[in-house]
C-alpha cells in the first residue's frame, strides 16, 4: 500500500519531467521546417511580450547593484542608533497560529520593541489564548505587549490597524498577519533599510512556510521568483507592493499620508502606493524573512488571488495620475515602466490562452523546439540561482528538483491569475465591492 501511494504521488512529477525531456530530445533531433510565416508569427509574439521582457531584463541587470547596496548598508548599521519598533498583529479568528506568531516576534529579541495585538471581533478562542499567554509572561516583557479588543463584530483589517496606530509610539511600525512566523533577524534586517530619512516603507521577504502539498509547493516557487525581483525595484526605490504580512513603515510618514484606507480591499498595496505618490522611497529587505501560510485548497487560493487582483485594480484607478507622471518627486521607473507594464501584463493575461496556443502551434508545425528548450534552460538556471541566493536557501532546496519543470508549473499559476482577472473585471464593470475572504488554516 505504501509503495503504490508513493508511486501515485510521484506520477505527476514523472509526467512533467517526461514532457521536459521530450522537448529537449526533439530540439536536438528534429529538423526544423523553414517558412517565412513562422518567423513572422514569432516576431509578433515577441513584440507583444516586449514591454514585459524589457522590464525583466532591466531587473536582472539591477540585481548586482542591490547586493552592493545591501553590503554597504550592513557595514554601516552598527554606526547608527537602532530605531524603536512597534509590531502590529491584527487578529480575526486566528486561534490556530496567533500564539506562534506572537512568540516569533518576541523571539527576535529586538531591544526597542512594542507589540500591539488587535483582536478584531474574533468569535473563536483568539482572545482567551492571548489573554492567558500575556498573563503568564514576565512583568518586564508584559509591559511591552498590548492586547486590544475592538468590537463584538469584525471591523476589517484596515480598521484594526488604524486603531492600533493611534496608540503606537515607536519610530517604525511593522505589521504581521496572525498566521505568520517571523525569522529571528527579521526586525533587525528590516530596520537597517531605514538608514535614509526618505525611506517611507520597507517590504520584508515573505516565504510560504507550508510545503507538503503540490498547491503549496507551487506557491512556494511563485513567492521565491516574485520576491527575488523586488531587489531590482528596491534599487530604484519603487517597491509598490508591500504586503501586510511583512510590512514596515516610518511612523511619521504614516502620520503625514494618513491611515489605512478601508475602501480598498488591499489596504497594504494602497498604502505603499500612497507613500510613493507622496515622494518617499520604498525598499525591499531580502534578508528579513517572514513565513506565511499559503492557501492549501484551490478555492482558498482562487479567493485570495481575486482579492489581490481586485485590490490592485482599485489602487491603479485611485492613483491613475501616477501613470506617466512628470512630477519631479515621482519615480520615473515606477510611473513610466512599473505601473504601465503591470496593467499591460493584465491585458496580455487576457490573451494568454491564444498566445500559448499560437506559440506551441508554431513550435509543432515548424519542428523548431530550440526556442522552447532555451526558455526552459533559462528558467531552470534562474530558479537555481534564486534558491542559492535566498537568505534561507536551505529551506528552498526542495525547489531545485522542480526547477526543470517549473515552466509547466507556472501555467497553473497563470490559470489562477486568469480567473482572478476575469472575476475582477466583472466586479469593476458592475461596480461591485469585495469583502475580505478567509480560508481554513491549519497553522505553520
Amino acid at each position: 500500500m505504501k509503495i503504490s501511494l508513493s508511486l501515485l504521488q510521484r506520477l505527476p512529477l514523472l509526467v512533467l519531467f517526461s514532457i521536459t525531456f521530450i522537448v529537449f530530445y526533439l530540439a536536438l533531433t528534429t529538423e526544423k521546417v523553414a517558412a517565412p510565416i513562422f518567423n513572422d508569427a514569432r516576431l509578433i509574439l515577441f513584440l507583444l511580450l516586449l514591454p514585459m521582457l524589457f522590464r525583466y531584463v532591466l531587473q536582472l541587470l539591477l540585481l548586482p547593484i542591490y547586493s552592493v547596496l545591501s553590503r554597504k548598508i550592513s557595514a554601516n548599521v552598527n554606526k547608527i542608533e537602532p530605531l524603536s519598533v512597534t509590531v502590529l498583529i491584527p487578529a480575526y479568528n486566528e486561534e490556530v497560529g496567533i500564539i506562534k506568531t506572537l512568540q516569533s516576534v518576541i523571539d527576535t529579541q529586538y531591544p526597542k520593541l512594542e507589540i500591539i495585538v488587535i483582536n478584531d471581533g474574533s468569535t473563536d478562542k483568539t482572545h482567551q489564548l492571548m489573554t492567558n499567554y500575556i498573563e503568564h509572561q514576565t512583568p518586564s516583557l508584559n509591559s511591552n505587549i498590548q492586547l486590544h479588543y475592538l468590537a463584538l463584530t469584525n471591523g476589517g483589517k484596515s480598521n484594526a490597524l488604524n486603531q492600533a496606530l493611534k496608540v503606537a509610539s515607536n519610530d517604525i511600525v511593522m505589521t504581521i498577519d496572525g498566521d505568520c512566523i517571523m525569522d529571528p533577524n527579521a526586525i533587525k534586517n528590516t530596520v537597517k533599510q531605514f538608514s535614509c530619512d526618505k525611506v517611507g516603507a520597507v517590504a520584508g521577504n515573505v516565504v510560504i512556510g507550508n510545503k507538503s502539498k503540490p498547491i503549496e509547493v507551487i506557491q512556494q516557487l511563485e513567492y521565491l521568483c516574485g520576491f527575488f525581483l523586488r531587489r531590482a525595484d528596491s534599487v530604484l526605490n519603487s517597491v509598490f507592493i508591500i504586503g501586510g504580512a511583512a510590512a514596515a513603515y516610518r511612523r511619521k510618514v504614516l502620520t503625514e499620508v494618513g491611515f489605512f484606507n478601508s475602501e480598498i480591499v488591499t489596504e497594504d498595496i494602497e498604502m505603499s502606493t500612497r507613500i510613493l505618490a507622496a515622494g518617499y522611497k520604498t525598499k525591499f529587505a531580502s534578508d528579513a524573512i517572514t513565513y506565511t501560510e499559503g492557501p492549501s485548497s484551490w478555492k482558498g487560493l482562487f479567493e485570495q488571488r481575486l482579492r489581490w487582483k481586485f485590490g490592485r485594480f482599485q489602487t491603479f484607478i485611485k492613483y491613475k495620475e501616477l501613470f506617466f507622471s512628470k512630477q519631479k518627486h515621482h519615480s520615473k521607473y515606477l510611473t513610466w515602466l512599473v505601473f504601465p507594464v503591470a496593467v499591460y501584463a493584465e491585458f496580455i493575461l487576457l490573451l494568454e490562452a491564444l498566445i500559448v496556443v499560437a506559440f506551441f502551434a508554431i513550435t509543432f508545425y515548424s519542428n523548431d523546439y530550440l526556442p522552447l528548450a532555451l526558455l526552459i534552460s533559462f528558467m531552470t538556471v534562474m530558479i537555481t540561482i534564486q534558491v542559492h541566493a535566498h537568505y534561507k536557501s536551505r529551506f528552498h532546496r526542495n525547489l531545485l528538483l522542480l526547477a526543470p519543470v517549473a515552466w509547466l508549473l507556472f501555467y497553473v499559476v497563470e490559470v489562477v491569475e486568469f480567473q482572478a482577472l476575469c472575476r475582477s473585471i466583472k466586479r469593476l464593470v458592475k461596480k461591485q465591492s469585495l469583502q475580505w475572504q478567509k480560508w481554513v488554516r491549519v497553522g505553520l
